[in-house]
């Protein structure tokens, strides 16, 4: 069957975490049946773990590009040729319901030349977190931004009309995202679920002030892989 949704996912060494995001895409990718069909592609880095295995094992299509997100992203674009498009990072669990709105808003004619993203949380129940997401929220209503962690929903000849994901090794999202347009950037009516990993480890308000620096820079014209120094991972 013809793919109508290909689901493009980035990983590096992402075994510990991949087999929930690639569970959670299974238990409703097809689920609605009808013309309806999704396709998994895992763009790998060059992983030393089980990552690759974890994808097969799964029913995911695996393909290989050199590490960095945008050229992992671009690649797994590439590898399908469905209509409708949707990243996702391999840390990143689509909940509930998420099939059912990515499908509405792929059927209305209007989105073809928009992108949808979706709600961010984090799997922490620090009350951090809590105030993280607000702030995320605020950052995508005021300045049309959302991160990679909350996923893109584009239709295939938007993107392609775009010029696709740049070969960046960080910023990809904000690049994309700024020539998507801020007017043409709709929140989804569902929400995705990303690991804490980075808040826990480097705290809940040093993180978010390396990432806003990192915006700075990148908006300020600092080279991207420059920028990857200061974020680290």
């Amino acid at each position: 069957m013809t793919a109508t949704l290909d689901v493009v996912i980035p990983a590096l060494n992402a075994a510990p975490l991949l087999a929930r995001t690639l569970s959670a895409i299974g238990a409703e990718a097809n689920a609605e049946g009808g013309d309806w069909h999704a396709a998994i592609t895992v763009c790998d880095g060059g992983s030393h773990d089980d990552t690759r295995a974890i994808a097969r094992d799964s029913g995911a299509a695996v393909v290989s590009a050199p590490a960095g997100r945008g050229g992992q992203l671009a690649t797994g674009a590439a590898a399908g040729s469905a209509p409708w498009l949707l990243f996702l990072h391999a840390d990143t669990v689509p909940e509930p319901g998420w099939a059912a709105s990515v499908r509405a808003f792929a059927a209305a004619p209007a989105n073809a030349t928009k992108a949808g993203y979706f709600r961010l949380r984090f799997d922490s129940p620090d009350p951090r977190a809590r105030r993280i997401e607000r702030l995320v929220a605020w950052r995508c209503r005021s300045f049309g931004l959302p991160y990679g962690d909350q996923g893109l929903l584009i239709a295939r000849a938007f993107y392609d009309g775009l010029g696709g994901f740049g070969a960046l090794p960080l910023m990809e999202d904000v690049d994309i995202v700024r020539r998507i347009g801020r007017a043409n950037l709709v929140p989804l009516d569902a929400a995705v679920t990303t690991s804490a990993r980075r808040y826990e480890r480097d705290g809940w308000l040093v993180r978010p002030l390396r990432n806003l620096s990192c915006l700075a820079l990148y908006l300020a014209g600092i080279p991207p892989h420059l920028v990857a120094r200061l974020y680290g991972r």
